[in-house]
């Protein structure tokens, strides 16, 4: 309540200042007296009879409109620039270093460092400088033209002149020249143009004189586009003065704040009027809008590839820093739908039009559950059991089952492809059938083998009388079934001449294990009987064999 009756207490004090102003105005009421005791003019603004702040001044006052130069404590007198009071002919003790002058130190030298300065040569001392000090008020510290020589300002103008005058005699070369080519062109037609032809032709366009060539640039004249069909104004002039100003859209005290400093007004100052009669809104709506945002974020997207460590800078290569936006908001955007399409093949599209799973739909129950203040279940949802603290249904190597969910031959196994072996790698129902096959096979290699021994004296008579008779058919069907890999169980085997053959076999594996022993003239058969193809069947190494390296 204190600031509000504080702030009504200052509207009312500055109404009653109007209304005093606009009565003395009016001659209703004495005119205000300054600290002198002089009568102020009442039409005089506000801005001017105001004193600075910083004049601690009480009453109003136009002291501080008054020449200040004329004050007596004002003082003109400046430094004397490059003044000389005494040049020594050898180094004083004390002095430069580098110069020899004794007003100044080393560090604070400002002549061209010397190989050998003054101290060790001895020479080329240079002339002390003229120190001057000046007690200078507040005012005389802050004249910008203090200390400023006018006539100086001479060279300024003797150097406009004479620019001024070599684009005069620039421009009477050029009307000279179109002069004499219009003569030439017209020396052969009788046609004569008119005085305002001859007028345009020898007037030259300043606007189209190279710029290298213009001296005054200041007085082109060009025309530029407005709202109220067009005025004439130099390049210069920024502002068009058919715009209405800002702080004239709307008079009222309490609208838009406006900056005079920077011209500008942020908000809107017709918030109430209508959007569609409005052509400005507020600078603010200018920032937010159309391009400037862009720019914005170009500029944000810069400063933060600078601080990563990229070489980019917004002022120094803008063509670097836009084309480095442009691929940023390309990757981006692959990025950003690559992610979205890895979600949705992992969790779905719930936006899509597949059907939503019946356990979604029915997982949400409005049962009442009640607990206890551990956190336990009293009533309303069955106890679950409480969980093992080892690892459950955790598959590894692409199985479907656990390790111990098989068991055969007093050996567990994985259940999904029915191998012992515990950190194999599943191979399914493949995996089965093949051990399926390696069991059968097995099985009919160790029948065969008992049929061999239990038959041992019935295939030797048999196949003795084979020897001796005939070779039917059938004979030469079984000799040519021992090149191949399929062995016919009833084929018949000479146990003596499989022994000699065995023998061969060895022998013939040592030779080939020392190349060394073998002899030039090689006598080989090429007739191979039944039991030397069986004797390079068990003496062949089988590279699944996990036994093989224990053969030797």
């Amino acid at each position: 309540m204190a600031t509000a009756s504080v702030a009504f207490k200052s509207r009312e004090d500055h109404r009653k200042q109007l209304e005093l102003e606009e009565a003395r105005k009016a001659g209703l009421a004495p005119a205000e007296l300054d600290e002198d005791g002089k009568e102020i003019n009442p039409h005089i603004p506000q801005y001017m009879s105001s004193a600075p702040w910083y004049l601690n001044a009480e009453k109003p006052s136009l002291k501080h409109q008054r020449k200040w130069k004329s004050d007596p404590n004002y003082t003109k007198a400046w430094y004397d620039r490059g003044a000389k009071i005494y040049q020594a002919e050898k180094y004083r003790k004390g002095a430069c270093e580098n110069c020899g002058a004794m007003t100044h130190s080393a560090k604070a030298c400002m002549d061209r460092p010397r190989k050998l300065g003054a101290k060790w040569t001895n020479k080329h001392i240079a002339p002390d400088e003229k120190i001057e000090t000046f007690e200078l008020d507040y005012d005389g510290k802050r004249d910008r033209w203090n200390g400023y020589d006018p006539s100086t300002y001479a060279r300024v103008i003797e150097r406009y002149e004479a620019r001024d005058e070599a684009r005069r005699k620039y421009l009477k070369e050029q009307q000279l020249k179109k002069l004499e080519e219009k003569d030439n062109n017209q020396n052969g037609e009788g046609e004569v143009s008119d005085e305002e032809d001859d007028e345009d032709s020898l007037k030259i366009d300043e606007a189209k004189v190279d710029e290298s060539k213009q001296m005054d640039f200041a007085k082109v004249e060009k025309r530029v586009r407005t709202t109220g069909g067009g005025s004439t104004g130099t390049v210069r002039n920024l502002r068009i003065r058919e715009d209405t100003a800002k702080y004239l859209l709307n008079l009222d005290v309490n609208s838009a704040h406006y900056d005079p400093k920077t011209r500008s007004m942020r908000e809107d100052p017709l918030p109430d009027s209508d959007p569609n009669e409005k052509f400005y809104e507020g600078d603010n709506q200018y920032r937010v809008s159309g391009q400037a945002l862009e720019f914005k974020q170009l500029n944000i997207h810069a400063w933060e590839a600078f601080e990563k460590g990229q070489d980019v800078h917004m002022q120094a290569a803008p063509s670097q820093a836009e084309l480095l936006y442009k691929n940023y908001k390309v990757n981006k955007e692959k990025l950003k739908s690559h992610t979205k399409e890895t979600i949705f093949e992992k969790y779905g599209n719930a936006a899509s039009e597949e059907e939503i799973p019946r356990e979604l739909l029915l997982g949400q129950s409005e049962r009442q559950v009640e607990y206890d203040r551990a956190g336990r279940i009293i009533k309303g949802q069955e106890t679950a059991l409480p969980r093992s603290k080892y690892e459950e249904d955790v598959y590894i190597n692409n199985h479907t089952s656990v390790w111990g969910s098989w068991w055969k031959d007093h050996q567990w196994g994985y259940k999904c492809c029915r191998q012992m072996i515990r950190n194999s790698y599943c191979t399914g129902s493949a995996g089965i059938e093949a051990a399926e096959a390696a069991t059968d096979l097995m099985k009919a290699n160790i029948a065969r083998k008992e049929a061999t021994e239990a038959f041992y004296s019935c295939i030797t008579n048999m196949c003795a009388l084979w020897n001796h008779t005939e070779k039917s058919p059938e004979t030469e069907e079984k000799r040519l079934a021992t090149w191949g890999t399929d062995v016919p169980e009833d084929l018949v085997l000479d146990q003596k001449l499989l022994a000699e053959a065995l023998k061969k076999e060895d022998e013939r594996k040592r030779e080939e294990r020392d190349e060394r022993k073998r002899k030039y003239n090689v006598k080989w058969n090429d007739k191979v009987t039944a039991e030397d193809m069986e004797a390079y069947r068990m003496k062949r190494v089988h590279h699944d064999d996990p036994m093989k390296e224990f053969l030797n």
